[in-house]
């Protein structure tokens, strides 16, 4: 029995056997070519590329038709990697040059361009490797003729174990086959962990290991709550894990019962329980969980994975169907907040020393006000479909929002004259994300109708701690008390001055953390779909006068391990107990 411990991307536990996508890198010798079978070689190449595309394409116009049109642009990146002609253009030159195999030279230069991008301190960026190293091993399996695993005919049900899982990999694959994931990287916002949560499967990521550890056929269990896999487990191991599957797949029966249920506390305290999307076709899911609302629709995914920017038609198209699909519920569109660890490569942003302290978000749409503005039209035109609410990401001071309203200003000017209709009340919020905004959240409240607080930033903001550097992983506390602080005194000034706050970070998707940031007063909690059930029985099984006793107490505490240390216990003597409310029981 062997036991990994990785990082828990998709909540459930599996048993089943194990599918390893062996490594992608063909073996691919050396070969030498003569002089006079040049033509002949790059004839081969170019071929290969044809072929590629047309599979790429193949996969794209699938997804497009099965899934939506958001899904398929994904391979757009794809296509553009296959005609980057600087690359196509090397291993036609190195090939006559050097008088060496096709497929050799490809992965010779393939490897030199990911060694360079996995250099860049800047996720997004390392995760555009996956994307060359997909097309490149299309490329070459074509050239030397080496077929993978098909995804899309698998017959049994099975845990797939890989290095990484590639957007190709998962839009084939046979979704009724697949229980599981594991891989060696990624991250909880890796796109396997996204793909895993969307799916509802348990998954894994993270495990720098497991493809070294488990073999094909393989006995494996997939922790997605603990992040934890267990290969070939013992008789004992088993029956504990079958035990907790059960446990988990009762706990998942009585939730669903939860969905149609307020999200409400025993004494009476309503908050609004809402969902964070990427697409619009993640809205039946938020609903089946039992949104109250869209609380985060991260409308830069429109502008991403693509060679041009996304037409006002397109946006408007796009926000009207979330509006529309969740009416007469409110849906918060944030302003796309692009830079950091996304960039769009036609814009040319430059690449920055510290992304995620650069000219992104807000300070990007602000110097680009056409583009902005476009984006604002959009939101504007589709507010007329439903109750839309829009967010401004990354403010660090009052001055951002004034402009960004100035401008919001404008567009309104405009569509009037158009006879256009939209919601000339529509609601307007800031995200706190980052220290400066939280301190000065006086000053920026009575410019703004709601705070959402993104955690995620303003946690790595607020200790120093890059959340994506795993050397320091471990200090990244969101029960640190400054972060506590923090949100208590966003909430408190908040309604001291008259709006509604969320909170819509990873910290939010946490029920352990869930009586505290009910206790501090969140008006509303917005997370992942697939959280939405457990964090509604944890606020329907409390008082708001115990959460405020706890939160109290919370911020008495020194450390963060002290506040997560009795979290935990309370929450695990919870979840024993089980609901408490005639509807529960039933």
């Amino acid at each position: 029995m062997k036991v990994l411990r990785g990082i828990a991307a998709s909540p459930g536990i599996i048993i089943g056997k194990a599918l390893r996508l062996d490594s992608e890198e063909v073996s691919i010798p050396k070969r030498t070519i003569k002089e006079s079978a040049i033509p002949k070689e790059i004839t081969r190449f170019q071929d290969a590329l044809t072929r590629t595309r047309a599979e790429i394409l193949s996969i794209r116009d699938k997804i497009s038709k099965e899934i939506g049109k958001e899904h398929g642009d994904i391979f757009n990146a794809h296509l553009m990697v296959l005609e980057d002609r600087a690359i196509i253009e090397e291993v036609m030159e190195r090939i006559k040059k050097e008088l060496l195999s096709s497929e050799y030279v490809l992965s010779q230069v393939l490897r030199k361009y990911v060694q360079s991008f996995m250099k860049i301190n800047d996720e997004y960026l390392r995760e555009r490797v996956s994307d060359i190293s997909d097309v490149g091993r299309r490329v070459i399996r074509h050239l030397v003729g080496e077929q993978r695993v098909n995804l899309g005919e698998l017959k049994e049900k099975v845990i797939i174990i890989a290095y990484d899982l590639s957007p190709s990999d998962t839009a084939v694959m046979n979704r009724k086959s697949v229980i599981g994931f594991a891989t060696d990287i990624g991250g909880r916002t890796s796109h396997t962990a996204i793909m895993a949560k969307s799916l509802e499967i348990p998954a894994v990521v993270g495990l720098e290991s497991v493809t070294q550890h488990v073999k094909t056929d393989d006995t494996v269990i997939v922790d997605g709550i603990q992040g934890v896999i267990v290969v070939n487990p013992t008789p004992a191991e088993l029956q504990k894990y079958r035990q907790e599957q059960a446990r988990y797949q009762e706990i998942g029966r009585g939730l669903r019962k939860l969905r149609d249920l307020p999200c409400i506390t025993t004494d009476g305290r309503r908050i609004e329980l809402a969902a964070n999307i990427e697409l619009p076709e993640e809205t039946p899911s938020a609903l089946s969980h039992g949104a109250d609302a869209i609380g985060l629709y991260r409308s830069e995914f429109l502008y991403l994975n693509r060679a041009d920017l996304p037409t006002e038609e397109e946006q408007y198209q796009a926000y009207r169907k979330v509006v529309q699909e969740m009416a007469p519920k409110p849906v918060v569109i944030r302003t796309f907040d692009l830079g950091g660890d996304k960039f769009l490569s036609h814009l040319q942003m430059p690449h920055e020393m510290n992304p995620f302290l650069g000219w992104r978000a807000i300070r990007f749409c602000l110097a680009s006000p056409a583009i902005f503005k476009e984006q604002l039209r959009a939101i504007l035109r589709a507010s007329a479909h439903g109750k839309l609410r829009i967010m401004y990401p990354m403010i660090s001071g009052v001055q951002e929002v004034r402009q960004a309203n100035r401008l919001l200003a404008e567009c309104k000017d405009e569509l009037r004259v158009k006879r256009v209709p939209f919601d000339d009340n529509i609601e307007v919020g800031a995200m706190i994300e980052i220290p400066s905004a939280a301190l000065t959240c006086d000053i920026i409240a009575p410019e703004v109708d709601f705070f959402s607080v993104g955690t995620n930033d303003l946690i790595q903001y607020s200790i120093a701690v890059d959340r994506i550097n795993e050397k320091i992983a471990y200090l990244y506390e969101p029960a640190h008390p400054a972060v506590l602080r923090l949100l208590k005194t966003i909430v408190d000034t908040a309604h001291e001055k008259k709006i509604w706050v969320g909170i819509c970070g990873e910290m939010a998707g946490d029920p352990m953390l869930t009586t505290v940031l009910l206790g501090m007063g969140m008006d509303e909690i917005s997370t992942s779909p697939v959280m939405l059930p457990e964090i509604k029985r944890v606020v329907r099984g409390t008082s708001y006068a115990e959460a405020q006793e706890i939160a109290r107490y919370v911020l008495t505490m020194k450390t963060g391990s002290e506040v997560v240390d009795f979290l935990k216990m309370r929450y695990q003597q919870a979840q024993r107990s089980g609901p408490t409310r005639k509807e529960e029981k039933k």
